[in-house]
Parts: structure tokens; C-alpha cells; sequence
């Protein structure tokens, strides 16, 4: 009955391959509403996450104490773990006078990024991180995001001429590496994201195939490491470039 039990599984975790193939449960939801999947997708993990959200408000406002966490593991323990890891994170690279700031936004990335990411391994669905489009859409959000906040923080004409360099004569080649370096950071963030997670779906759907009882378990452990330091490589240099754009520089300092 166990051996049964896992050749079942097995074939049901091997049936995340079928995705590449174009097995997919957002196709009928994508048609319908005449957008790709991975926009039903990525739509559908930001409801999770609202509802995530509102499950951990309720559970919160029936606390007496708040201070006291919940025993057990219980999704209010898990939601401030996971916080309190971003926290910290924030805190160690934008720096712990600032990074409370930025908490919020660095926060919803990472989950967006990551549940996005995860998504691929369940069997019929793909991974939305897995399009450009996507990616280029997550990456597009950071570059907004660090740079309006670099404006706010030290002023937009400050803002601007901090890509000209310390040095005043040659700001007229400075500025344009400066300003060229800003607008691929998208870019490489997209790419990045894009490309490990469209390699990964592609080893699993390839080793799937050539043994679909034993191999998809290892590589699905694989899949979820991938996920994870994929979103928060994003969600790191996401971090720097805001601590980069909000730095006071002197320029008496460089």
C-alpha cells in the first residue's frame, strides 16, 4: 500500500512537466478574460496574499497581548517570522535609521516574487516569473520605486547631479555611464529573474520525463532553493539600489 501510495505521488508531483507542454489551469480563466495566463496568474497570488493578510489581521485583533506569539506553528507566527527576516534585512543593508522606511515595500516584493516563483512547482501551473513580461514588469516597479524615493529623500536636483560624479569636468562622461548603469538595472533584474526560473522548469520537465518516479522529488527540493534565493536576490539589490538612491552624499567624501 505504500509503494502504491508513493508511485501515486510521484506521478502527480511528475505531472508539473505537463505545464511546459501546455497544461495549464489559468488557460480556461486566460481565455475567458482574454489576457495571458501569466497575468490570471500573478493576479491569483495577489489574492493569496491578501488573504494571507486578512487572515493574520483577524488572528492579531483577537490577541490580548501581542507580544506573547501563538504556540505552535500557526500562520501568525509564520507571518511574523517571515517579517521579522525581512526586517532584519532591511535593516543590515539600507541601515537601521532608514530601513523601517522600506520595510513594507521590500516585504510584498519578496512574497509577490517568491510565491510566483514557487507556483511553477504545483502540477498545471507555470510560473509567472518564468515570462519576460513579468520580470520586466517586477524589475520596472523597483526602478520606479528607488528612484522617486531617492528624489523625496534628497531632493530631485541633488538626485540628478549625484549621477554627475564628485569631480565637475568629468561630468560629461560620468553622467551618461550614470545614467546608462540606472536604466539596465531592470533589465539585468528581469533577466535574472527570468532566466534561473525558466532553467529550472526546463531541468524538471527534461528529468520528469527521463525518470518520473524518483527524480522530479529531488529536483523539486532544487526548485524551491532556486525560488527562494531568486527572490531574494531580487529583493537584496533591490535594497542597495534604495540605500544608493536615499544615501546624503558629500561629495567631499568620495
Amino acid at each position: 500500500m505504500n509503494k502504491l501510495k508513493f508511485i501515486a505521488l510521484a506521478s502527480l508531483i511528475s505531472t508539473s512537466a505537463f505545464a511546459a507542454g501546455g497544461f495549464n489551469w489559468m488557460n480556461g480563466i486566460a481565455h475567458a478574460l482574454h489576457v495571458p495566463q501569466q497575468i490570471v496568474t500573478f493576479g491569483s497570488i495577489g489574492l493569496i496574499v491578501i488573504l494571507i493578510g486578512l487572515i493574520y489581521l483577524a488572528k492579531l485583533s483577537s490577541v490580548k497581548n501581542t507580544i506573547i506569539p501563538d504556540k505552535g506553528v500557526t500562520i501568525r507566527n509564520l507571518v511574523e517570522a517571515y517579517g521579522q527576516f525581512i526586517y532584519n534585512q532591511c535593516n543590515s543593508v539600507i541601515g537601521e535609521d532608514q530601513g523601517y522606511k522600506y520595510f513594507p515595500f521590500i516585504a510584498t516584493l519578496f512574497l509577490f516574487i517568491f510565491l510566483s516563483n514557487i507556483i511553477g512547482l504545483v502540477p498545471g501551473f507555470l510560473p509567472p516569473t518564468e515570462f519576460l513580461s513579468t520580470t520586466f514588469a517586477l524589475g520596472t516597479v523597483a526602478f520606479v520605486y528607488y528612484n522617486i524615493k531617492g528624489c523625496k529623500e534628497v531632493g530631485t536636483l541633488n538626485y540628478i547631479k549625484h549621477f554627475a560624479g564628485p569631480l565637475w569636468y568629468m561630468a560629461f562622461i560620468i553622467f551618461p555611464i550614470e545614467i546608462l548603469s540606472n536604466f539596465i538595472r531592470p533589465v539585468s533584474l528581469a533577466l535574472r529573474l527570468r532566466g534561473n526560473m525558466y532553467g529550472d522548469h526546463i531541468v524538471l520537465s527534461v528529468f520528469s520525463d527521463m525518470a518520473p518516479l524518483i527524480i522530479p522529488v529531488i529536483f523539486l527540493f532544487l526548485g524551491l532553493l532556486v525560488s527562494a534565493i531568486q527572490a531574494f536576490v531580487f529583493t537584496s539589490l533591490t535594497m542597495v539600489y534604495i540605500s544608493l538612491a536615499t544615501a546624503h552624499h558629500d561629495h567631499d567624501d568620495h
